[in-house]
């Protein structure tokens, strides 16, 4: 069990005991046992069990609580409340919107058990009637029930690959399997996965049944299986999982037909003669193949990696070898777009800098949240003139490592930016973001993004749609219109990492680079380990062939320096 398992079975907790209207004091201590392992930097399964309270900094009795957790997937607290709550109540603590007070009252007053009653409930208008709610919140539960449907049985693309990581570590320990791995949506690193699919090499598919059956978390789907394909689903989110047993020998022939979605499999090749193979897929069917880069070889194209093959123009790049070098983890240099316990941050100014400089990094950049975030904690004036004197400090200490003073500033309703231009001149750079007012459409969305481009201030546009992927949808704008005004404007757009977000969307970042427009693969990080979370950013990237030398992020410290320099030279005089 990961990190993140434990964080969210202590906030379930948490929620439960709010829902049963439990003591107070007790729900804080089960936030307060999440919010300590949120600020972790190591794996919590690997500390040995008595020496939890030491390395966790938990009491002896919530240390205790995870201990038993990690031994046996529950502790009696949460099994209790488990036991005592319907299975469908617990489902309607996921929908957004209403918090557990609110479902305690759908429980409790109206006998609501689960979503099915709850939207009928609403259909029927019975819910607005209720104490606390209204029509707006009936409307917005339709919406969250609505979204949260077309949500199931999906998973976030870090989800669904560490359950492809999880399963295939267990079938390269079964007697006989050889090569294992992932392919479809989750080689193709698409955000959101519907299948995790697997090949693995083996003689006798028996064994691998054997395992799968018996695994924990998986239910087997015996109607779509077969002798040599294991198919069923993971019992906690519902997502489809596919295993195929192939023969060694076919192993690269069976992982590239599973790898590539069907437009970039039929794709008809530039310049195929008379009696050639027409399609990829045509030449990977002709002959056995010790290497994917030799089935492209043998076509005539130049190497389309698995993030790439989406059937979106790529077989025609590689025909004229004009698909470039792409973006690569190391490329990185720097992390902007990211919080410390000046606002939400869970970890101080001093751990994020020191964190990401032992890290290899050149530079922080913190955007802790405006004033208008109160939610976030957002920084008053003062606050911000005080962490920028703890940045002085700390870049005096650290030097040549770097934290340049940035600020997230909410974009306000009238698509201007929080704070007066005076205090805004003291920041290096400005990431504008839109955090409040989320209900809008197209042309309201577009003027409040173009008007915040437009200012002078604006460095940086973060998660141009704000959505939160199986969670929220983005307010609608016009890509183009938006991308065209940063073009403009000389304003970088950031390809959010963290994988909820992954926006600006893959399939804009081409489109983006075509006009000129620079991205940086931002972490918006509120911990340390956040900044794992810039993978995600460079695989989304790449899926819009974003390269080095047009990703901000690559510069060096002295060269981003200067571009801020520069910026602020030519645009707040």
């Amino acid at each position: 069990m990961d990190n993140r398992a434990l964080i969210k079975a202590f906030r379930l907790t948490a929620q439960l005991l709010e829902l049963h209207d439990e003591n107070a004091f007790k729900i804080r201590a089960y936030e307060g046992t999440a919010t300590a392992l949120e600020q972790l930097e190591f794996p919590v399964a690997e500390v040995e069990r008595p020496g939890l309270p030491d390395r966790t900094g938990l009491s002896k009795t919530q240390a205790a609580k995870v201990a038993e957790l990690l031994d046996t997937g529950t502790f009696e607290e949460l099994q209790r409340l488990i036991d005592t709550t319907p299975p469908g109540v617990v489902e309607l603590l996921n929908i957004k919107g209403i918090g557990p007070k609110k479902v305690r009252a759908l429980w409790r007053d109206a006998g609501i058990e689960g979503p099915d009653q709850l939207r009928e409930a609403a259909e029927a208008g019975t819910v607005a009637k209720l104490k606390g709610f209204g029509a707006k919140t009936q409307e917005s539960i339709l919406a969250a029930l609505a979204f949260t449907d077309q949500s199931a049985g999906k998973l976030l693309f870090s989800q669904a690959e560490q359950l492809a990581n999880d399963l295939a570590a267990r079938l390269r320990q079964v007697p006989g399997v050889g090569a294992v791995a992932a392919a479809g949506e989750v080689r193709r690193a698409l955000e959101i996965v519907e299948t995790v699919e697997i090949l693995a090499a083996a003689a006798d598919p028996a064994p691998i049944h054997a395992l799968l059956d018996a695994a924990p978390g998986l239910r087997t789907d015996a109607r779509r299986s077969g002798p040599w394909a294991w198919r069923g689903t993971a019992a906690d989110s519902g997502v489809g999982v596919a295993v195929r047993v192939v023969a060694e020998a076919d192993f690269v022939n069976q992982l590239f037909g599973a790898t590539g979605n069907e437009a970039h499999l039929s794709a008809p090749l530039p310049g195929a003669g008379p009696g050639q193979p027409a399609t990829l897929r045509q030449w990977a069917k002709r002959e056995v193949f010790s290497s994917e880069e030799a089935i492209y070889e043998k076509a005539g194209l130049q190497y389309v990696v698995p993030e790439l093959r989406e059937g979106l123009g790529e077989i025609e790049l590689a025909a004229a070898h004009k698909i470039p070098r792409l973006l690569e983890d190391s490329d990185l240099r720097g992390s902007l777009h990211n919080h410390s316990t000046y606002s939400d941050g869970n970890h101080s100014l001093r751990q994020m800098a020191t964190f990401l400089r032992d890290a290899g990094y050149e530079y922080l950049g913190i955007c802790d949240h405006s004033q208008a975030a109160h939610y976030a904690q957002g920084l008053s004036p003062e606050r911000v003139r005080q962490q920028q004197r703890e940045i002085d400090e700390l870049n005096a200490e650290l030097a040549p490592f770097r934290i340049f003073k940035g600020i997230e500033a909410d974009i306000l309703g009238d698509g201007s930016l929080d704070y007066d231009a005076e205090l805004r001149d003291t920041f290096d750079f400005i990431v504008a973001s839109i955090h409040s007012n989320l209900k809008m459409d197209e042309q309201r969305a577009t003027e409040r993004l173009l008007a915040a481009i437009a200012n002078p201030h604006c460095t940086m546009l973060g998660h141009p749609t704000g959505r939160l992927l199986l969670r929220r949808a983005g307010y609608p704008i016009d890509f183009k219109a938006v991308i065209d005004a940063c073009a403009e404007h000389q304003v970088i757009i950031e390809i959010n990492a963290n994988p909820w977000r992954l926006d600006l969307d893959w399939r804009w970042v081409r489109y983006a680079l075509s006009q000129g427009v620079q991205l940086s693969v931002n972490p918006d990080a509120h911990h340390t380990a956040g900044y794992a979370d810039m993978r995600y950013g460079v695989l989304a990237g790449r899926k819009g062939m974003l390269t080095k030398e047009m990703t901000f992020n690559t510069k060096s410290v002295d060269e981003a320096a200067a571009y801020f320099e520069a910026r602020k030279a030519k645009f707040r005089r």
